[in-house]
This record gives structure tokens, sequence and C-alpha cells, in this order.
């Protein structure tokens, strides 16, 4: 899990004068004051030596990382594909790699009125993985981002309750287009025995903060994606009563069919791993199971919007895209669902076996799984001789070995991390193409959370560059 803090005032672009020479100065400053704080970045964490000079650094302390579900025995095989691999020489170093926002801005976002339904799956995104269709790639390094936030709201309030209104939940949003309507929380099924619960209270916390419901509220976005969306977003595991849930992979009856389309599919053969069950319709004391806060939330937000185009969307990272297929299941199998439910899901476990895969595209369900060939995670639970567990939907692989900064050999938590991933989706153009040379995504976040896996030669050439312009003056 990543995403960093929200970077200084001072990284933030400064304004242009009008002259060719006062734009020179101006962008030789800025880079000077972004190289500076990524100076600081690495200073902070022991990875440059006082006198400036480009140093071997010490691996930077990791943040937010998710780590996998299970440990896989020794015997297990990562999955390979046939992937451009990285080299060396791609290294880039734009300066914009080193600014939270590019000096042109973000990649640039077009009109998809037209395309929407094409890009949320309606013909199972044929066409559009390999190589990936740039408009594809702007939503889901946005969905992305949405996941980022729930981290970020987690992260920032790990005690906050439902009903608490003395603080309410702030979430972090990147996208000012849309707004947060409510929270959503997770309850474990299980808990502490009483006297460790005592000693522990916030470890013992039994319902957790694990996402949100935001819906766009900017007319100008509504027209530019064709239909006013809604967006579920849900994190990883974060606390140790998530994690034991997370380690009870027996397969349970996954809930009624509700629906005429899944009629076909029994409800006794649909069934989904017992912790994800667990932490989806577990009510907490005096509070909702995170099912019923979905599915009241929608409901309400459906009648207040009934007329116009509305999307559901979806989207979360490991446990997180566990709980976004169980709710897209269930969305779709409600008849005032609108047609497209859709998931964007990032290093997500198998939720549950064939029968119930089945019945999440019977329903009309869209998933969309992006997954990294050396991340463990989505091979979890196991499924020995393809039985029990099934994976949903359609696949977008990447591979790290692609990106030209992170090291061939990046252990599993960089491998895992969301970061990464979205580093990974902004940087991909297809399985036998390089890196792509005019990503845009700045790589701070990427080097506080995962600096220990960025390869050495990227770092001391970023201190190079530093060095020099500090040097031009």
């Amino acid at each position: 899990m990543t995403s960093a803090a929200a970077p200084p005032t001072s990284l933030h672009r400064p304004a242009v004068s009008a002259t060719h020479g006062a734009r020179a100065s101006v962008a030789a400053s800025s880079n000077r004051v972004h190289l500076g704080n990524l100076e600081h970045l690495f200073r902070s964490r022991g990875a440059i030596e006082s006198s400036g000079t480009a140093a071997a650094p010490v691996q930077p302390a990791r943040r937010r990382q998710q780590a996998p579900l299970l440990r896989l025995p020794s015997f297990f095989k990562r999955a390979k594909g046939d992937f451009a691999v990285a080299k060396e020489e791609q290294v880039d170093l734009s300066p914009r790699l080193f600014q939270p926002v590019p000096p042109d801005g973000p990649s640039p976002r077009g009109d998809i009125a037209a395309s929407w339904r094409r890009l949320h799956g309606e013909d199972g995104w044929r066409g559009l993985l390999d190589p990936l269709h740039p408009d594809l790639r702007r939503e889901i390094v946005r969905y992305g981002e949405f996941v980022d936030a729930a981290y970020g709201a987690f992260l920032s309030q790990p005690d906050a309750t439902p009903g608490d209104l003395a603080a309410p939940v702030h979430v972090p949003l990147q996208d000012a287009a849309y707004r947060v309507t409510a929270p959503l929380f997770a309850t474990s099924s299980v808990g502490f025995p009483s006297w460790l619960a005592l000693a522990a209270p916030c470890a013992a916390q039994r319902t957790s903060l694990v996402g949100y419901v935001a819906v766009c509220d900017s007319p100008d976005e509504v027209r530019r994606m064709g239909r006013r969306d809604i967006v579920i977003a849900l994190r990883g595991t974060c606390t140790v009563l998530e994690w034991a849930e997370n380690f009870r992979a027996g397969l349970v009856p996954a809930t009624e069919a509700v629906d005429a389309a899944a009629s076909a599919v029994s409800a006794s053969d649909a069934k989904v791993e017992c912790g994800f069950r667990n932490l989806y319709k577990t009510a907490g004391d005096g509070s909702p199971s995170l099912s019923e806060m979905v599915v009241t939330e929608v409901r309400r937000l459906l009648k207040k919007y009934e007329g116009e185009e509305v999307s559901i969307t979806v989207t979360g990272h490991s446990l997180g895209a566990a709980l976004a297929v169980l709710i897209a299941d269930e969305l779709a199998g409600h008849g005032d669902a609108p047609k497209q439910v859709t998931v964007f899901s990032f290093g997500g476990p198998r939720v549950g076996n064939r029968a119930f895969a089945e019945r999440v595209e019977a329903r009309g369900a869209r998933v969309l799984r992006v997954v990294n060939a050396h991340d463990v995670v989505p091979h979890l639970p196991p499924r020995p001789g393809g039985r029990w567990y099934a994976d949903i939907g359609r696949e977008l692989r990447l591979d790290s070995r692609a990106s030209p900064y992170l090291r061939p050999d990046a252990d599993a938590a960089c491998c895992h991390d969301l970061e990464a991933y979205i580093h990974l989706v902004d940087g991909f153009l297809s399985s036998h193409c390089p890196f792509r040379a005019n990503a845009k995504r700045s790589i701070l976040r990427l080097l506080k959370n995962q600096g220990g896996n960025v390869k050495q030669l990227y770092i001391s050439k970023a201190m190079d560059m530093r060095a020099r312009l500090d040097a031009g003056g």
C-alpha cells in the first residue's frame, strides 16, 4: 500500500512570467527547488552524504506497504509473461519526474462520453488492454488514486468509528470533481480475548474505516465522462483482525441470488472466501455491516440522481480488491442497479470458486484485475489442480521488471505496493514495448515508499542532476 503525504507548498509549480528569459529563470529556480526537496527526502533517510555529492544511498524507510496475505512455499513459481524488460540506459531523468505535478500539467483527459461504456468493460475490454488504450490507462490511474485516498483516510484516522460526529472522517481526495458522500467501515467477525483487548484497545478494535463512497459533482466532468460516476473505493489490510480474517481461506456459500439473470447458478454452488465474506457481512456494535452501508448509500444516490446516466465503479487494492468484487456482485444483483457496474482492482486475491465467478458475470458486473506478474497475492488463495478458487473477469498483466526505475529483484512488498502498481500502469504500453517514454507520473511517492527497490543508478544520476543544476546557478 502506498501513497505519500501531501507535498510541501514549495513543491508546487510557481507562476511563470510572460517573457522567455523570465520563464527560463523561473524554470531553473523551480528545478533547484524540486531537486532540493528531493535531496532533503534522501537526506532524511540517510541517502546523501553531507558533501552533497552522489553517494551510495542507504535504503530509505518504507511506508504504507502491503505485505502478502500468505507466505507461499518455496516451490511456488511466479507467473511469467512475455514482457519487455527494462535496461539501465532507459533511465529517464526528466525534471518532470521530480515534481508532484509535471510542468505541463497532468495527462490530459479527453472527452470519453461516447466511449466510457467500452472503457468500463461493456464488451470485456476487447482490444483495449494490450496495447493499453490511453483513455483506459488514465481511467485506471485515476481509480488507483481513489484507493490511495482510502489508505490516507485510514492512516490519518485509524480510530475512526461509525457515527462519530465529534471527529468526522476526512478523505484526502485528489480529484476535485468528486465529493465524498459516506465513509465505509468493515467489521471483523473475530475479536481479541477480553484480557488482551484491555491491554491493546486500539489493536482490538473490530470495526475500522475501510473506504468511502464518492460521487462526481462537477457538471463539466459529468459532461466529459458522459455520465455521473459513483465511486466506491476500498483500502487493503491494515489491522490485526483483518489479517486474521485473511487467513480464513475456506469457502462458504455466497449470498442468495436475487435476480433472474443469476438464477442459473445455485446459491449453494457459488462460494466465496470465508474471511472476505465475514468482513463484508458482519455488523458492528451499533453499526451496520459494510454490505448494508454500501447498498443503503448507493440506493440513496441512485434515487437522488434518478433519470440521469449513472455508473457505479468499485475499486480496491489487495483486501479492498476482494471486497470490491463482493460489492459489485451484490449491487449488480439488485434490480434497481444501473446496467454498468465495474470493478478496477489492484493486486487482488482470488475471491471465490468458478460458480461464483460465473454468477458475477451473469449479473453483468465487469471486473478488470490489474496484476503484477511478480506479485504473489493475486495467486492466493492457491488452487491446486485448478480447483476451489477461480479468477474473475479480465486481467491487465504488468511486470515490475519493465520499469526502468525499479530494481529487477524488487521485493514482495514492492511488487504488491499500490503506488508501484499505479507507476506500472502509467508506463505500460504493451507487453512487447518498453516503458512509456512520456510517462508523466511523478516518482517522488515511489521513492518515498519503495526507495530501497529503486535502482541505485537512477538515484545516483538524480543526485548528479541536482549538482549540475546547482552549479549552473
